[in-house]
């Protein structure tokens, strides 16, 4: 049977910043119906006529419709969003899982103080009552097993490298938190990743300098620890960025090249 994170959530040592779930989503803030196609969901949702200014901005460079379509993101679904920042992605997926499924938004203290209020006003006045915000630290998770169809790791999977203590953000045991990750999903699960191509060859370590990293590398680590790859996507490709950038760079931001990786936990 498959249960709702938020229904298990007091048994674990995760603190909640917000408990957001209800019974039921309310027919204004619904993107499609339950039993609607999966594509006209994701149209809805970009649609949804709630979304901030700000988001739609995005839309264009982050191309959320395709993407979610490439994970295979249903109405239904269990999704955690992690490290979901001011919630971009976290609503989008709210509005295509829909009444019947449940978005988990991951978040820590380090990206809440970088958001700031825009996390807060996304999830105010229980806009997106089917979500439920995790505050957990990066060594510190303790999400159940088995708890979610799709783990989407947009823009973030570099982070595993980046070591900031003084900041909040201490060294990643990369392993363990990826074994987490897997032992999170449940069989036949998926895990999204989406972040910015590092020059190939570079070191893990890019990730902490440039925020950027070698898709070979993500690659290596995801499948070591027993996920398969199974299939890319160029529909975020950036041919004119130059890899060796920072990714914050102002000639670049925004516009890096990206890889999408799709990969599954066996059955």
């Amino acid at each position: 049977m498959s249960y709702k994170f938020a229904r298990i959530s007091t048994s674990l040592s995760i603190a909640l910043l917000v408990s957001c779930v209800g019974e039921d989503m309310p027919a204004a803030e619904t993107a499609a119906p339950a039993n609607a196609s999966p594509q006209s969901a994701y149209v809805a949702a970009v649609q949804h006529a709630r979304r901030t200014d700000a988001d739609r901005e995005k839309d264009a460079r982050r191309k959320p419709a395709a993407v979610m379509e490439f994970f295979g993101i249903s109405p239904g679904m269990d999704v955690l969003d992690m490290f979901s920042g001011g919630g971009y992605y976290t609503e989008l997926l709210s509005r295509v899982a829909g009444p019947e499924g449940t978005v988990v938004a991951h978040s820590n203290e380090a990206y809440r103080q970088f958001v700031g209020e825009e996390a807060t006003n996304r999830y105010a006045d229980d806009r997106l009552p089917n979500v439920d915000i995790l505050m957990a630290e990066n060594t510190a998770l303790q999400m159940p097993d088995q708890a979610f169809d799709v783990v989407m790791m947009v823009l973030a999977y570099h982070d595993i490298y980046f070591v900031d203590p003084d900041n909040g953000w201490p060294q990643i045991d990369g392993p363990a938190f990826v074994a987490e990750l897997f032992d999170a999903l449940r069989p036949g699960g998926v895990l999204g990743v989406v972040d910015h191509y590092a020059a190939a060859g570079s070191p893990a370590e890019t990730g902490g300098t440039q925020h950027r990293i070698d898709p070979a590398i993500v690659v290596a680590e995801l499948e070591s620890a027993g996920f398969v790859l199974e299939a890319q996507s160029d529909v975020l490709r950036n041919m004119d960025d130059d890899h060796s950038l920072h990714m914050g760079d102002p000639a670049i931001r925004g516009k890096t090249d990206r890889f999408v990786m799709k990969f599954r936990k066996p059955e």
